[in-house]
């Protein structure tokens, strides 16, 4: 059978890695594809020194290679989002099929690009881009098909997961984490994407489309990273019982459908909770199979690279899959966070004089809102503000946000009040 010639563009870690596995894994490779899968064409400004590419057609222009007519399958590992979806069109423009790891690509632009492909009858694999070499996608895709997806939840960020857990094992403040964070090269120099949350809802994004049939709606995703979140608060969510994750929740209701990324206080036996360091999971509710968790390395090279090649393997099978599994999408509504309804972890400085506790417990208690469990330190010597704890009960954001609004406008109580989300995920 006539063999599958591929052409990679960028050529940094992942694409390295991708390389290197198609030439390290051919021979398993191509008794899995049922033919030879080999490597046309390289584009890459530079070269990588962990790569043997003295055999290869290497050019310094990406371009080239979406236009080669003996390259059947482009994979985008440039990342990005203005010049690789220039490159994407210009591939299927041309007639070849696409891989990428690209999830801001995809989840920015991925409506367009999945029209020009079913225009042109290319396929677009990007199994890459979320959870690395997790094979979520293709397990909603495929293994669940026959469920209806009803919440998708996870760890999708593995420098947010591994911060979270030196702060909760070690104690260690935020920034302290993040610089080493950023020395073991898990964070960019800037990573505002890894700790904004901005990477996870990309992924988070692409997910619920795949999952519930629905438009890809970055813009309509809620966002809120874990750069305020203290060794303090990691502390009392122990207490509590709880551990902290950055979490990307996604669930389908009558109302429509969440769409959130935040700081999220989950029990301590939940399996999610027990996921540390810079590994992945992803916790999947279908309707038949009820609870799933897919859990491993969510970045780097090797990992990546397996997932890429799983898509190059699927296209070279000749298996043409609908982009976002479903022939046509679903028009649901994205709630705005004021919608949502979840729990609530609440951290606050007050006065440590008599009737404090009671004046914001009459606050809450008149919003209808439940206190769950309660934490109050006594002072230290000479100090005069006290830190009280809560965990609420389920309610509306948008009554929560009222609340906190006049709590943090009494004059006993200092500065702004931490909230954090709880999701019991049962």
């Amino acid at each position: 059978m006539k063999p599958v010639k591929v052409g990679i563009c960028g050529f940094g870690t992942v694409g390295g890695g991708t390389f290197n596995v198609l030439v390290e894994n051919a021979a398993e490779i191509a008794r899995r594809a049922g033919r030879e899968i080999i490597i046309e064409q390289v584009g890459a400004r530079r070269e990588n020194p962990a790569c043997d590419t003295r055999n290869t057609n290497m050019t310094a222009d990406i371009f080239e290679v979406a236009r080669n007519p003996e390259i059947d399958i482009v994979v985008e590992l440039i990342g990005g989002y203005d010049v690789a979806k220039e490159l994407v069109l210009e591939a299927i423009k041309n007639g070849k099929h696409v891989v990428t790891a690209n999830k801001a690509l995809i989840a920015v632009h991925g409506a367009e690009i999945f029209a020009a492909a079913k225009e042109a009858g290319v396929s677009v694999g990007y199994e890459a881009g979320v959870a690395g070499g997790i094979p979520v996608i293709k397990a909603i895709r495929e293994g669940l098909a026959a469920n209806k997806i009803e919440r998708v939840a996870g760890i999708i960020n593995g420098t947010g997961n591994f911060i979270l857990t030196e702060m909760r094992d070690k104690g260690r403040d935020f920034n302290d984490v993040l610089a080493e964070a950023q020395a073991l090269g898990y964070a960019e120099a800037d990573p505002t994407f890894d700790v904004e949350g901005i990477d996870a809802a990309h992924k988070l994004t692409i997910l619920s489309s795949i999952a519930y049939g629905i438009p890809l709606q970055f813009d309509n995703c809620f966002t809120e990273g874990i750069s305020k979140i203290t060794r303090e608060d990691v502390q009392y969510a122990e207490e509590l019982g709880y551990r902290i994750k950055h979490l990307g929740v996604s669930a389908r209701s009558e109302k429509g459908i969440d769409l959130r990324v935040h700081p999220t206080l989950i029990p301590e036996t939940n399996m999610i909770a027990k996921v540390d360091g810079v590994m992945n999971a992803v916790a999947v509710k279908g309707s038949a199979v009820k609870d799933t968790l897919f859990c491993g390395p969510g970045a780097g090279a090797g990992p990546t690279a397996s997932a890429v090649v799983a898509d190059i393997i699927d296209i070279a099978r000749e298996i043409q899959v609908e982009a976002l599994s479903f022939d046509s999408l679903e028009d649901l509504k994205v709630l705005p966070i004021d919608e949502i309804e979840t729990g609530y972890y609440l951290r606050m400085e007050a006065l440590d004089k008599a009737g404090v506790l009671a004046t914001v417990a009459t606050i809450l208690s008149n919003k209808g809102i439940s206190i769950e469990a309660l934490i109050q330190k006594e002072p230290k010597d000479d100090e005069i503000l006290v830190p009280i704890i809560m965990l609420i009960h389920k309610v509306q954001e948008k009554i929560m946000n009222e609340a906190i609004a006049e709590i943090e406008a009494l004059a006993e109580i200092n500065g702004a009040v931490t909230r954090i989300r709880v999701e019991e995920l049962n």
